[in-house]
């Protein structure tokens, strides 16, 4: 099938495993079309139909709980269990047991297109190499959590760019209007769960963010607490696309859990799944 059938056909997989925003959708649908580095990130279901073909000499690698859908905009920063600014993949949707050379290769693709369409400022061989150091050094130390105050000077300076929000970042999400029906239970619950009290009083919006994810419906409970806005986020999951391309429904299926538990890094507390996984 070419990109069109294969993105309809994985989109109506997805209607299957959960409810879908149209409107979220055409929008993921636009900046596809106008930046090829959103498509990267917006069409990992084309990536998995094509990359076993394509690098069919690294197919045959052996397997672990992959990423999946890895890119160069899948790491960011949070706050651990101690206060602490860790770094490191913070979006593990399509996860799913591949080759461990699926994340390298797709990485090393995403470094490609975003020097020239991200801007990143960096020679191709020196990026794929950087690539492969790392790998091989981390998997020789066993992992090791990136606890960004306590490594080098230039990753802390990275982790406290990352994190300063916009000047109006509270502004426009409280300017959001408050969901008043069609809320999923799941999805209260979930809120109430990281929420620092139940009883505490609180708005929920819903809110578009995301590019893979685009289209799957995502609630934010905002709310006052010790002289500051605080807010949770609760996003609806699909299974990989993995599963699609075996053509399993997988509603109830996600290694996402899996994949966060076992990774060697030092914990988000707000990241976790809420209901079978």
């Amino acid at each position: 099938m070419d990109i069109k059938q294969a993105t309809m056909s994985y989109e109506s997989w997805m209607r299957r495993c959960t409810t879908v925003i149209d409107s979220d959708l055409r929008l993921k649908h636009q900046q596809m079309k106008d930046d090829l580095f959103y498509f990267f990130r917006g069409t990992f279901y084309r990536w998995a139909q094509l990359w076993p073909e394509v690098c069919s000499d690294l197919r045959t690698a052996p397997k672990v709980l992959a990423v999946g859908d890895l890119h160069v905009g899948s790491f960011g920063t949070w706050r651990d269990a101690e206060g602490r600014l860790s770094w490191g993949v913070d979006d593990f949707d399509e996860s799913y047991p591949l080759a461990y050379t699926n994340d390298l290769v797709r990485l090393a693709t995403s470094v490609k297109i975003a020097i020239g369409f991200e801007g990143l400022t960096i020679k191709l061989k020196n990026g794929c190499a950087a690539i492969l150091e790392g790998y091989r050094e981390t998997l020789r130390e066993g992992g090791c959590p990136v606890v960004l105050a306590e490594h080098e000077n230039h990753l802390n300076k990275l982790g406290m760019s990352e994190i300063q929000r916009p000047d109006d970042f509270w502004l426009k999400l409280n300017e959001l209007p408050t969901v008043r029906r069609g809320l999923p239970r799941d999805a209260r619950r979930a809120l109430e769960l990281l929420l620092p009290d139940p009883k505490l009083d609180y708005k929920i919006v819903r809110r578009e963010a995301g590019m893979g994810s685009l289209g799957q419906q995502r609630f934010v409970a905002i709310a006052t607490r010790a002289g500051g806005c605080i807010a949770r986020e609760a996003k609806a999951t699909v299974p990989s696309a993995c599963f699609w391309l075996s053509g399993q429904e997988g509603r109830r299926q996600s290694y996402y859990q899996r994949t966060i538990s076992s990774a060697v890094r030092s914990p988000n507390p707000f990241q976790k799944m809420v209901g079978r996984c």
